[in-house]
């Protein structure tokens, strides 16, 4: 699974980035800004004016229309860039109008919640990102030439200072650059209220499908409980009659112990398998007593902050967990790590979850980590993750899925 954003390249591989596309993306996704910032200023003032000229004609609709006309402009052009540092594409999210015409056009962009998340974006674009792209780009390219011009056999520790501040540029552009392009995404990317039919039905088919999964998965547990555990207890019993017809201390009876020994172990095994396919304690007790319970378990330290402002829907929950799990699970497995930490808050109508360790880092979702099937199932949820593994660790894995209480 290659990076689909700067963020992911940088944090994934922080050396090989620097000879990657990234760095110069980033570069191109900062100067298109100044442009686009400063060609915002105008467009808004332009669609401001057109407006206000056209005042005798749609009397106190025409200035905004034109400001309406010109924050879409800006967030068309925004959508486009943005590609070149996030290359999961955000869809228009503007509806068809009603009718035909420019009345109904115009009622109709009205209305929706985008057009005036758009005027917002474009307003702050004009107002400040542009002038923070341009103060991040004269800081890592214009102070080392000045540096450089200035030096002398006096002031060579200014140099010093201006070549640093040269090497490091690649991720002080690269970093801006993420985090404009989450902002930007903030305010562009369409709601779920606000996905076409064809993409509600994916998405819809794609939670059903989960639903089914969970719903082979309580078939399973319920089987395994009610028939494998249950003839596993019965053969537990059937052993101990025999040993009652067994004299002690001979070969037998010595085979017989062996037998029940690996029949104990199977059943732990067993309960273990069907506590985590699903566990009451999420079902009674919700996520965060849930994931205590799996970090109890857990064969290293696990420091576990969950902090929701009630238990989360029912489905979600769900999911939430086997995230955890198969993550916990992966670094059980492959990290090597003393410690391990899991950290959860909801903001804004978003859960966020931060899974950590201190182990060897270096995690590549294409040779088999189980990434793979967490984004899947993520993206199922219209969620994102993130990962930070350098070579020597730690490793973070970030999760945003959008959630809501009722």
């Amino acid at each position: 699974m290659h990076p689909k954003t700067a963020w992911q390249a940088m944090a994934q591989r922080p050396l090989s980035f620097l000879t990657s596309s990234w760095p110069w993306r980033s570069l191109a996704y900062l100067a298109g800004g100044v442009v686009v910032g400063a060609a915002a200023v105008l467009v808004f003032a332009t669609g401001l004016v057109a407006g206000l000229v056209l005042l005798v004609v749609l009397v106190g609709v025409a200035p905004l229309v034109g400001v309406v006309l010109s924050s879409m402009a800006v967030a068309t052009v925004e959508r486009y860039r943005l590609r070149l540092v996030d290359l999961d594409s955000l869809p228009n999210p503007h509806r068809e109008p009603e009718a035909p015409g420019l009345r109904s056009w115009v009622a109709t962009r009205l209305k929706e919640q985008v057009t005036w998340r758009e005027l917002m974006f474009t307003l702050i674009s004009a107002a400040a990102l542009w002038w923070l792209d341009l103060l991040v780009l004269c800081f890592s390219f214009g102070v080392p030439v000045l540096t450089f011009e200035a030096a002398d056999g006096d002031t060579w520790p200014w140099a010093v200072f201006g070549a640093v501040v040269l090497l490091a540029s690649p991720y002080t552009v690269t970093s801006w650059a993420g985090a404009r392009a989450a902002l930007a995404r903030t305010f562009l990317a369409p709601r779920d209220e606000e996905l076409g039919e064809e993409l509600k039905e994916v998405r819809a088919s794609q939670v059903r499908l989960l639903d089914s999964f969970d719903a082979e998965r309580v078939r399973i547990e319920r089987d395994l409980h009610d028939g494998a555990q249950q003839r596993l207890v019965s053969l537990g019993m059937t052993l101990g009659l025999m040993r009652l017809d067994i004299p002690e201390g001979s070969p037998l009876a010595e085979r017989l112990t062996e037998a029940e020994g690996q029949l104990a172990t199977a059943h732990k095994e067993l309960r273990s398998l069907i506590r985590g396919l699903n566990p009451p304690v999420l079902a009674d007790h919700g996520l965060v007593a849930a994931i205590q319970d799996y970090a109890s378990r857990f064969p290293i330290p696990v420091t576990v902050d969950l902090r929701f402002p009630g238990r989360l829907p029912r489905q979600l929950e769900t999911n939430m967990y086997y995230v955890i799990n198969e993550a916990m699970t992966n670094i059980a497995r492959h990290s090597g790590a003393a410690h391990a930490a899991v950290h959860g808050r909801y903001h804004s109508d978003l859960l966020v979850l931060d899974i950590s360790d201190d182990g060897k880092g270096g995690v590549d979702p294409e040779a088999g980590s189980g990434l793979t099937g967490l984004a899947d199932r993520l993206k199922a949820l219209g969620g994102r993750m993130r990962v930070s593994s350098p070579v020597g660790g730690p490793t973070l894995l970030h999760v945003e899925v959008p959630c809501h209480f009722a």
